[in-house]
Formats: structure tokens, C-alpha cells, sequence
């Protein structure tokens, strides 16, 4: 009975399965390489801005210097929330997980947009700014009323890393702290199609709106295979006492053949092109901090994990030195997925544009290996 099927190929993960074409970024897992848009992922990270980046993905070209004055004009313009978001943030259990808070907020941003059914371009990038906008105001806020403080206004004069920071910890942070954010955010902003892309995209398929779709990416980002693999790296450094105490660890773990957070990836099997400018700002922001002997330790995780399985293709990858950044910043360690999205925010908006753009609904399908015939049984003779 499964004819309908047999000339179909199965691919459980579809690791192997190409579902369209995308401008956006690029991936060489062989040699290591992310490009947005044919930009190497280390040149944007050295000259580059997350807001420039967001143009960048949402128009297929760095802007000119008046396109990105006026695009970060509308950006900012959609900073903070309203009051009767802020008594919706206000209402949430102090016991939730962020990135239920996160989820559950962005979704309600669509009660307050007039325009929350219209699907046109302009309506849907009108959208993407105020996910992006806004998102970081939720996190912050949320954060700061578990803590029992006040929510702290956005500031439009602020760019997007330093204007969260000073809403989540109610201060300027450090040039090197802020240029350590905005780095983060532009190396998370887009990955290809992951799990969470896949999602926004199976949601435009569907003709639904932006703001479902970066719904369904948050709430996929939030598992545990995808977005919570630098929370798992901050647990693992806080559980060894010591730099020299580094070795035992890692090399009692490799024997019992545990995985070690922040290491290998799906899809690359040179470093991570991420992992290795991050790196640089980790040690800056470690220093700026007062976090030296946390980099250090993750300085000596690296060298034994490339002394032992380096040649196995088992590399760093952007979650382990992002792990030693967010924490030197001052995130609580439940925030770091939470700024995962805040950043990838841009590369969802981006694909699922670019899909609306050119769409085809997304309708796998799947090997039945059930029963056939079956005899339905009356509820009284079961």
C-alpha cells in the first residue's frame, strides 16, 4: 500500500533535501565559510553594524549611507512598548521561561498593527521592523521585572545593542561590551535554512503573516538542538572549579563519550567561521569585565578538545565563545537563547520575504507504516 510513496526518497532530517532558492546567506561547511549575500561573515563582524546587516538581508545589497540613516530612522521608530504591552509583560509568571515570554509578546505585537492581515511587501517589512524593534524591550523588561525592578524606556538615539543593554542593566554598558553585542547579533543573524527558518518559511507558505512566522521560528529556536546550546556551554564552565582543573574534566567526558557543549556542528566540519572572530571580542569583553579566568578556561577547553578530536572535524563552534561574551555582559544565562532570536529575527523576516516572494505551500510527505483495514470495534465490545 505504499505506492503512492515508493518513487519518493526518505530523508528524515532533510539534510539532503533542497526546498527553494535563497540570496541570503551562504554556507561552506567543508572550508568553513558564511557569506551573507557574498559578504565572508568575518568582514561584516570587523566593519560592519547589526542594523547595516538587517539591510543588508532585507535588500540583497550594503545600503548607501542616507538608506541606512533612513532605515534606522524607521527602525527606531518602532522602539519600546506600548503601555498595555508593558501590563502584558507585566502579567507574565516571574517563574516563566524567557523564551516564553518572548514568544507569547511577539505574537501579541500583531494586536496592536492594524495592518496585521495585509501581506503585501510593505505591510510585512513594516512588520520585520517592529519584531525587531520591539524585541529587544520585551527581553530587557521582562528581566528586569523578575528582578523586581522598573522597566526601563527604549532610547531612540541608541542603536540596538547599546539601547538593550542600558534597558536590560539600567546603564551605558563599555565600548567594548557594546561592540561585543553588536557582533554577536551580526553573526546570528542568519544561518541558511535551520529548524527555525524552516519554520517562518513553512508558516508563509501558508499566505499566513510575519508575525506568525517568526512566531513558529521562536518557538522552535527555543529547543534544545537549536538555540540552547550556548546556555548548555555557561552550565558546563561553571561546574569545573578551576583552569587546571580544565583537563580532568574534558578528558573524563570524552571517555564516557558525553558530548561537550559548544563543540561540532551539523553542518560545518572546519571551524565555525563564527567562532573564530568572536573569540577576539570574548577576550576583549572578558578583560573589560573583570571575567579574565572565565576566558581562560574556555581558552584551555579549546586546546584540549583540538588536541583530541580537532582532527575528527570537532571544532568550536559559535555557541562556546558566545557562552563566555553573554555572561561577561551580564546576561543571566536563561537570556542568551532569548538574544539568539532577538538577532535571528532579521534573517527569519529576510527568508520569509524572499519566500512570500516566489511561494509554493511546504507539504512534505511521510512513509505510512501503520495498519490497513482495520475493523472499527463499538465502543461497548472493546
Amino acid at each position: 500500500m505504499a505506492e503512492a510513496t515508493a518513487a519518493m526518497t526518505m530523508d528524515k532530517g532533510l539534510d539532503h533535501t533542497i526546498i527553494g532558492e535563497s540570496t541570503k546567506s551562504w554556507i561552506d561547511g567543508q572550508k568553513g565559510i558564511l557569506e551573507y549575500v557574498g559578504i565572508d561573515i568575518d568582514d561584516l563582524a570587523r566593519n560592519s553594524t547589526f542594523e547595516e546587516t538587517c539591510w543588508l538581508l532585507f535588500n540583497d545589497r550594503l545600503p548607501t549611507a542616507s538608506e541606512l540613516d533612513d532605515f534606522t530612522r524607521e527602525l527606531r521608530s518602532h522602539y519600546g512598548l506600548s503601555d498595555a504591552m508593558c501590563e502584558l509583560l507585566r502579567s507574565m509568571s516571574t517563574s516563566a521561561s524567557p523564551m516564553h515570554v518572548v514568544r507569547t509578546m511577539v505574537s501579541a505585537i500583531a494586536l496592536e498593527d492594524p495592518a496585521c492581515n495585509d501581506t503585501s511587501p510593505e505591510a510585512e517589512m513594516n512588520k520585520a521592523l517592529r519584531v525587531l524593534a520591539q524585541t529587544p524591550a520585551i527581553i530587557a523588561g521582562f528581566h528586569r521585572l523578575r528582578r523586581g525592578e522598573d522597566i526601563i524606556s527604549a532610547n531612540a538615539d541608541n542603536p540596538i545593542a547599546i539601547d538593550f543593554l542600558h534597558m536590560l542593566n539600567g546603564e551605558d554598558p563599555g565600548d567594548a561590551t557594546a561592540r561585543a553585542l553588536d557582533v554577536c547579533l551580526i553573526l546570528h543573524a542568519d544561518h541558511g535554512i535551520n529548524a527555525s527558518t524552516f519554520a517562518a518559511m513553512v508558516a508563509v507558505g501558508t499566505e499566513s503573516d510575519m508575525y506568525s512566522a517568526v512566531t513558529g521560528a521562536i518557538g522552535t529556536l527555543r529547543g534544545p538542538l537549536h538555540g540552547g546550546a550556548n546556555e548548555r556551554v555557561m552550565h558546563m564552565l561553571q561546574s569545573i572549579p578551576s583552569v587546571d582543573a580544565v583537563e580532568s574534566f574534558i578528558m573524563d567526558r570524552l571517555a564516557r563519550k558525553d558530548k561537550v557543549p559548544g563543540f561540532g556542528h551539523r553542518v560545518y566540519r572546519a571551524v565555525d567561521p563564527r567562532a573564530t572572530f568572536l573569540k577576539t571580542f570574548a577576550k576583549a569583553i572578558a578583560q573589560e569585565t573583570g571575567n579574565e579566568e572565565l576566558y581562560a578556561m574556555s581558552s584551555a577547553i579549546e586546546a584540549v578538545m583540538e588536541r583530541e578530536v580537532g582532527a575528527k572535524g570537532i571544532h568550536p563552534n559559535v555557541d562556546f565563545y558566545s557562552a563566555t561574551t553573554y555572561f561577561s555582559m551580564g546576561l543571566a544565562i536563561d537570556l542568551f537563547t532569548p538574544v539568539f532570536a532577538l538577532s535571528r529575527n532579521a534573517g527569519w523576516a529576510a527568508h520569509a520575504m524572499e519566500r512570500r516572494a516566489d511561494n509554493r505551500l511546504i507539504r512534505p510527505r511521510c512513509q505510512y507504516t501503520g495498519p490497513h483495514g482495520t475493523t472499527y470495534l463499538p465502543l461497548a465490545n472493546r
